[in-house]
């Protein structure tokens, strides 16, 4: 591997340095290579099991012109112009975590028809979940919750009638978690997270084509 030598206590400290510019310049010179390093080793692996050509998409923060941002994060996606309008897997960071993620977010166009798939055959998504699984229903907050069948039929329902509603699952990590240092150690993670989210994705892709 390249500049992935696992995640340490500075990796985090990055969202505490004040300053648009300051902070950006840490998270380009020291997290994005990190990321993007992580992302190319997963996404042969991904290509393969999906028969899909798979790209990576470095987070670029382009549009922010005040407030520093406090998460960042590499995507693999099957296009090489873009991501977000894609069902996409996702390795970040906030100040106190690193996420993994299978991420449905707003800018999808077909989202309600992805939606209304995962809805559809509910149970077989639920049960397709590994229980100690964390949802999201906006990639924006560092929040997540429990996987359960309460949960997930909130998020997917808000996933499909709502503007702005989001789908990401998948796990987190808390900062202090030994395992991060390991880069070996983590890349086995990331690698078993998005295998156990194949299902999900291949039935999103179809739900779509």
């Amino acid at each position: 591997m390249g500049s992935f030598d696992g995640f340490d206590k500075k990796d985090f400290e990055v969202f505490h340095i004040e300053g648009l510019e300051e902070r950006m310049e840490a998270l380009r010179s020291r997290l994005s290579p990190k990321l993007e390093d992580i992302a190319q080793t997963l996404a042969p692996d991904l290509a393969a099991q999906t028969g899909e050509e798979m790209f990576v998409h470095v987070a670029k923060h382009a549009r922010r012109s005040k407030n520093p941002p406090n998460d960042t994060w590499a995507a693999i996606a099957n296009n090489k112009r873009g991501y977000k309008k894609l069902p996409h897997f996702q390795i970040g960071l906030w100040e106190d975590k690193v996420f993994l993620w299978l991420a449905f977010i707003y800018e999808a166009p077909n989202k309600s028809d992805i939606a209304s798939t995962f809805l559809d055959d509910f149970a077989e998504v639920h049960q397709s979940i590994p229980s100690n699984y964390v949802l999201s229903k906006d990639h924006t907050k560092n929040e997540d919750l429990p996987h359960n069948e309460q949960n997930l039929e909130r998020v997917l329902t808000r996933f499909h009638d709502v503007k702005k509603g989001e789908f990401l699952v998948g796990q987190r990590f808390e900062a202090d978690e030994r395992f991060l240092k390991d880069e070996q150690a983590f890349i086995r993670a990331a690698k078993q997270t998005f295998e156990t989210l194949l299902p999900i994705y291949r039935k999103a892709m179809a739900a779509g084509s």
